[in-house]
């Protein structure tokens, strides 16, 4: 990871009160390239859907969602390489990373406004949404999850590692809260970039729920992964489940941490055209649940990931709602 002098940042400096639920989204999530983001499979609409459907069940309203700043060229050097950086401002390059060919003829500065802008206030919300989580003991980002991305290279629809940023910044700013730090990666995907940005850092302990026989297939990173959760295609709700609050509880068992991040992917559910796995929509709340359910104590930041059908931003709307239906996410004050 690249390295520097300082790591302050204004992406902590929005407003948050008392009235604030700890749900972070901006507009400038959802992506619009002249429809070329639907040549790729991720629904690039999905964050403000979920969004849509919170406030028509009345959990939320304009007023008490938390909206984050994009994150500047400095925050992002904080991790990423100046090459990786300077390799954005060719539309091929992005083009390759987001997998929408297309994009290679469109003039950089309209991937820059159209596309890559979006990415970026995505890890101001992966960023702040840490912050949160230490303020209220669980934030949610709506958006972020960007598992792909490491310091250096993008790639599978990840432009920047939010994960990895949004724990580099927490560590630096608050490091009297901030040593130690669990990711939970269960999107169906390997989570490769964070995987190689932490893969010599003892203080960073992985769990990785995933699809090994599909993308990114990434040897070297999954040597970092402290525990690993190898799943047959095609693996339903009887065996997932179990699997998972035997290795999530074993996991809190070996490794004590400050903060944990959730990389709460969709694409484990039955039918989805990349993650190959027959997880049901009612699996996928069942998840969250043990999630929070096992890091109850310990600050934990939920990011959406992967997921590439319509219907995920109504099953993570759902699993929200539970969420706040069982006390486990609890409201304003």
């Amino acid at each position: 990871m690249a390295t520097g002098e300082t790591f302050t940042t204004d992406l902590y400096n929005v407003p948050f009160e008392d009235s604030h639920w700890p749900i972070v989204y901006h507009p400038s999530y959802n992506i619009s390239a002249f429809g070329l983001e639907k040549l790729h499979p991720f629904d690039a609409g999905k964050w403000g859907r979920t969004i849509g459907f919170l406030k028509e069940a009345g959990m939320l309203t304009d007023a008490t969602v938390v909206s984050p700043k994009e994150a500047t060229t400095t925050d992002l050097l904080t991790v990423h390489t100046n090459r990786y950086i300077n390799s954005l401002k060719w539309s091929y390059r992005v083009a390759a990373i987001m997998e929408v060919p297309p994009v290679a003829f469109l003039p950089n500065w309209l991937v820059q406004s159209r596309a890559l802008r979006s990415f970026r206030y995505h890890v101001g919300g992966s960023v702040l949404a840490v912050r949160l989580a230490l303020l209220r003991g669980w934030a949610i980002n709506v958006g972020g999850g960007f598992h792909h991305c490491s310091s250096d290279c993008g790639g599978g629809f990840c432009v920047y590692a939010d994960i990895t940023l949004a724990i580099r910044f927490a560590r630096e700013n608050f490091p009297d809260r901030v040593k130690r730090v669990a990711i939970v990666d269960l999107d169906a995907h390997q989570g490769n970039g964070h995987e190689r940005d932490f893969a010599d850092d003892p203080e960073v302990y992985i769990l990785d729920a995933f699809n090994p026989r599909i993308y990114p297939r990434d040897g070297v990173a999954r040597r970092a992964i402290s525990r690993e959760m190898a799943l047959r295609s095609y693996t339903d709700d009887e065996v997932y489940l179990p699997l998972l609050r035997q290795h999530l509880g074993l996991a809190l068992e070996e490794f004590h941490p400050d903060l944990v991040v959730y990389n709460a992917g969709t694409d484990c559910l039955a039918g989805d055209p990349l993650g190959c796995l027959s997880v049901s929509p009612q699996g996928i709340i069942d998840r969250d649940e043990i999630v929070f359910r096992a890091c109850r104590g310990v600050p934990v930041v939920m990011v959406t990931s992967g997921g590439y059908q319509r219907k995920t931003a109504r099953i993570i709307a759902d699993s929200i709602l539970n969420l706040r239906n069982k006390s486990l996410i609890p409201g304003p004050k």
